[in-house]
């Protein structure tokens, strides 16, 4: 036998310890959760209370040091192995110390999830749904500040981006999830006066593994909960240079009711981790958001695994993107440029679906350059309690890293229009830069950068048919894209010829910017499996439908009436 696949002692000491609770009492009548809406975004206006609120949370956060432990079946471990949370404008100065999980701890999260799972996933779904409405009240009122605090200052979020990302999206997540899987399980097959046919829908057989991004604090929300809420147990790896607002999550859930070992927090090296979980027999999914390099080897690593596993594990992943604008000749040239502008460099380009490649007509190309460059000269960078500011740090140095290399090829090979300047001495600043190539392959517009880099590529306006299949062609992912153009006939036609390249196409708008139960996010080729979270078709793949036939009146005799004669 394969030596990942024997349970470990201190997987079976946790198996055997779990405390079981007795079954809740049974509800007569078919329960409704509360029909979803899309949380409010605050603005945060001088004067406003949400201001003042946030004011003191991100005054009282910026003064101490907490401790991030590592949360298994409940349980609060510490194992003095410890790594940094910084701010990423201010590298220097430490929020907080976090436990490093090895992989006997990710032993003991197996077994914690298996034990809970014998409860948890025979609960009533409602009951599962409520543990997530509650979330999502305690988001939207007393947590609201500390969520957005902790994203702010650990992820280097603008408050406007907090707030539409670890608060509104997050809270989306956990009202809208609960009303998509109340659809699922309402559909049910036909029957008739003879039998009773039905759906069970199952969780998996097994754990899920979910890995989460530093970029959003939504998704760090949703990946382990989304399994949790169809009743499957979940290991959640939140990504190094996120710890901050992972802990505050993990707490809120604990604080909404979520029971010990539904969802077991193990941050650590990502290579032992995985080791551990891809390999073992009762992997049963991976729900992941992150680089496709990194999704590709795990998928090969639980591909040559196959034969070790109880069951087909589900992979849901969610990748990168070279995300594309394409104007037509028609197109408003303000609009254009404001969708660059903030499609391109809010949040630093530090989002999967962030504008980085555009398309422009050189009949509109001097007056929309000068249009963005304009805004650009505007954009103040730096400390993000300041909120004067547009723009704050790049995640860490490596990332910092990454983009001074992209932004020094340019010297070399393209023209930056504005921009270029990279300073890390205090806070890993990149500022905002837009560059002009003439080369259609040049490599800044088909490789993901993940920064506030836009690159431009200036097409003769008779040559429009001709770049749409340049933009089909140019990048392997196919994420998100937009088309601008007041001509109805060209945006037809770029829908057609761009249809499979982006999940999420937009029309005269910025290609970010998804919202919850109105545009479900997920892309296709190297952006990942495209089961759009934020819909019915995420929550699909966590359940395992057992179908269920019962006859009222079987027959008595084997012979059928066409066997009475020869």
């Amino acid at each position: 036998m394969n030596s990942a696949s024997v349970v470990s002692e201190s997987e079976q000491a946790i198996e055997t310890v779990a405390p079981r609770s007795a079954p809740l009492a049974g509800f007569s009548g078919t329960r409704r959760v509360p029909p979803p809406t899309n949380e409010p975004i605050k603005g945060y206006a001088p004067g406003s209370p949400e201001r003042a609120a946030i004011k003191k949370r991100l005054d009282e956060m910026s003064n101490e040091k907490i401790d991030i432990p590592i949360v298994i079946g409940g349980r609060e471990i510490r194992t003095g192995a410890t790594a940094h949370a910084v701010m990423p404008h201010d590298h220097k100065h430490v929020l907080a110390d976090w436990h490093k999980a090895s992989p006997a701890h990710v032993h003991e999260a197996i077994a914690a999830a298996r034990a809970a799972r014998a409860e948890w996933g025979n609960w009533a779904w409602e009951d599962r749904a409520a543990v997530f409405l509650k979330a999502a009240e305690l988001l939207s009122t007393t947590w609201r500040a500390t969520l957005n605090a902790a994203t702010m200052l650990g992820q280097s979020k603008t408050v406007f981006q907090a707030e539409i990302d670890s608060a509104c999206e997050l809270i989306d997540f956990w009202r809208f999830n609960p009303a998509y899987a109340q659809e699922l399980y309402d559909e049910q097959p036909l029957s008739n006066n003879t039998m009773w046919n039905q759906l069970d829908y199952r969780p998996l057989e097994g754990f899920v593994y979910a890995v989460t991004p530093f970029n959003f604090t939504s998704i760090a929300g949703n990946l382990p909960t989304a399994p949790a809420l169809m009743g499957n147990t979940v290991i959640w790896k939140p990504a190094a240079s996120a710890m901050l607002s992972a802990h505050y999550i993990m707490q809120l859930l604990e604080a909404a009711g979520l029971p010990p070992g539904v969802i077991n927090l193990v941050p650590g090296d990502p290579a032992e981790i995985s080791n551990v979980l891809l390999s073992h027999r009762e992997l049963a999914g991976v729900h992941f958001t992150g680089s496709t390099a990194v999704f590709n080897s795990m998928w090969k690593t639980i591909g040559a695994n196959m034969s070790e596993y109880a069951t087909y594990p589900r992979i849901v992943g969610e990748t990168g993107g070279k995300d594309f604008i394409v104007a037509h000749r028609s197109a408003d040239p303000q609009a254009l440029a404001v969708a660059i502008a903030r499609g391109g460099f809010e949040y630093q380009g530090q989002k999967c679906s962030a504008a980085s490649r555009v398309y422009i007509p050189r009949s509109m190309w001097k007056d929309v350059r000068d249009r963005i460059v304009g805004m650009m000269d505007e954009m103040r960078m730096g400390d993000v309690t300041d909120f004067r500011n547009f723009l704050g740090a790049v995640i860490d140095q490596k990332s910092f890293k990454k983009i001074s290399a992209y932004l020094d090829d340019a010297r070399k090979n393209a023209t930056i229009v504005s921009g270029g300047i990279a300073k890390g001495e205090d806070g890993y600043f990149i500022k905002p830069t837009l560059i002009e190539t003439d080369d259609p392959g040049y490599r800044l517009l088909c490789e993901e950068i993940f920064g506030p880099v836009v690159t431009a590529y200036v097409y003769e306006d008779s040559e429009w048919d001709e770049t749409l299949e340049v933009i089909d062609r140019t990048s392997p992912y196919a994420l998100t894209g937009a088309v601008f153009a007041n001509d109805r006939a060209a945006v037809r036609e770029a829908a057609m010829a761009l249809r499979n390249a982006a999940g999420n196409f937009y029309v005269n708008d910025k290609p970010t910017g998804a919202v919850v139960g109105q545009q479900p996010f997920g892309g296709a080729r190297g952006s990942g499996t495209n089961d759009k979270a934020g819909s019915k078709l995420n929550l699909v793949r966590w359940v395992s439908a057992r179908s269920v036939k019962e006859t009222f009146s079987p027959p008595l005799d084997y012979k059928y009436p066409f066997m009475a004669e020869k």
